[in-house]
């Protein structure tokens, strides 16, 4: 039988006995990771306060609402697929902030964090979301594109068009969670569904282990990889470098039609990845391939015993708080030389609820005179309201161009409602 000094060192509260005696921090660093003593209960030895994060130089969405006391009431919690709150920060404790957009700093490993960690994502998501609260509003969903009008926008100035957003499968870990065996589960699941496409959607499908360096660099070259709309000049060589990194790392694979407007990426920041994009500026068109695709998609994965991650209140469920709702993003590379350089273009984009980025996408700056532009919301209205907001917004912005060439004055436009 052990002795009773033999089971008091073995036990949970060996850090605290060793520190009374004077141990040194390398053998109670070696007794806690040689004495069976799990991660978890190595977490409780310390108080929340040892563990909350240094955030005094951080400016993300979830810094702003994380407490020391929200944090001391979370951090031992873990979903039933042993996620924890600090794995839920990590990405926003290591990145204090983006030099173009205001990050949410989060992350969910699995469908039910934004359950069993509602007291911090309540209120990101509310920050992230112009208000909207989970806890007592619906999201909409509307994947009719008959609906869209005056969609067709002057190709003179709109370059290229695209519509995405994320699907999540139910029961599976998400990206930032999964382990290779749902990695592999997810694929065979979405594979399994992109066979049963047909007509223009039909195409070919890239396994990460088939694919030959040759399609990797046609896949970069042609924005498939990375997903950016086909604009006029091609992605800087650091870039490339970055995306074939960033290929390997999340382990995606991609999947596009014939005609290489629609594709869909399995396994990067979502289960899947889910665009619709062709130069010019039809974007009804875009989106309504959009709208077919994501649908047949869907229904095959249904017949299959499989469906999305969805709930009234949150919609849509993917990895970043931000993408919650539609998850969609619809946008356009647009030339505007002459609105651009006017004091009130940030502000008309404002009150247009639509977003600048560089044509390399989140990570660059605006480059010249041509833009990504695409809708700031996600959550709380439909993907035809969303669509809408882009089409009726990228229209404004070129006829306040047309009339700036003309020697003609613009107006800022009333602000748009948030909800």
């Amino acid at each position: 039988m052990a002795s009773s000094f033999t089971r008091m060192m073995s036990g949970r509260n060996t850090a605290v006995v060793l520190a009374s005696i004077g141990a040194s921090s390398l053998a109670t660093g070696y007794l806690l990771t040689d004495s069976g003593v799990t991660a978890q209960e190595r977490m409780k030895l310390y108080p929340p306060s040892a563990d909350f994060p240094d955030l005094r130089k951080h400016n993300n969405c979830m810094s702003a609402a994380l407490t020391p006391a929200i944090y001391g009431r979370l951090r031992d919690k873990m979903t039933p697929a042993s996620f924890t709150v600090d794995q839920c920060i990590q990405t926003g404790v290591d990145n204090p902030g983006h030099p173009f957009i205001k990050t949410v700093g989060m992350v969910a490993g699995d469908e039910e964090c934004y359950e069993v960690f509602a007291e911090l994502f309540d209120p990101v998501i509310k920050d992230r979301h112009n208000g909207y609260d989970p806890r007592t509003m619906r999201h909409p969903t509307d994947l009719d594109a008959s609906k869209i009008h005056s969609g067709m926008f002057d190709e003179r100035y709109v370059l290229s068009s695209r519509v995405r957003t994320g699907r999540s499968i139910r029961g599976l870990s998400l990206p930032p969670a999964c382990s290779r065996s749902e990695r592999r589960e997810v694929e065979r699941v979405v594979v399994t569904a992109l066979s049963g496409l047909k007509g223009d959607l039909s195409g070919r499908y890239y396994g990460l282990a088939e694919m030959t360096d040759q399609e990797q660099q046609r896949l970069i070259d042609g924005w498939l990889v990375i997903g950016q709309m086909p604009g006029e000049s091609g992605m800087v060589h650091e870039i490339c470098i970055t995306r074939r990194q960033l290929l390997y790392a999340c382990r995606v694979r991609v999947g596009h039609n014939n005609e290489k407007t629609f594709l869909i990426w399995i396994n990067e920041e979502d289960h899947t990845r889910v665009i619709s994009m062709e130069k010019g500026g039809n974007m009804k068109r875009v989106f309504e391939r959009f709208c077919r695709g994501l649908k047949e998609v869907e229904r095959l994965i249904s017949e299959r015993g499989w469906e999305f991650m969805w709930n009234e209140r949150l919609g849509y469920i993917l990895t970043c708080p931000s993408n919650l709702g539609t998850g969609l993003r619809a946008g356009v590379h647009v030339r505007l030389p002459n609105l651009s350089k006017d004091p009130r273009f940030n502000k008309i984009l404002d009150n247009l609820r639509l977003q600048k980025r560089g044509t390399g996408g989140v990570d660059t700056a605006a480059t010249g005179d041509t833009f990504d532009l695409s809708n700031l919301d996600r959550l709380g209205k439909s993907e035809v309201e969303l669509v809408q907001t882009v089409v009726d917004g990228v229209n404004y912005l070129v006829e306040c161009e047309k009339r700036l060439e003309k020697g003609q004055d613009i107006k800022i436009p009333t602000p748009l409602s948030k909800r």
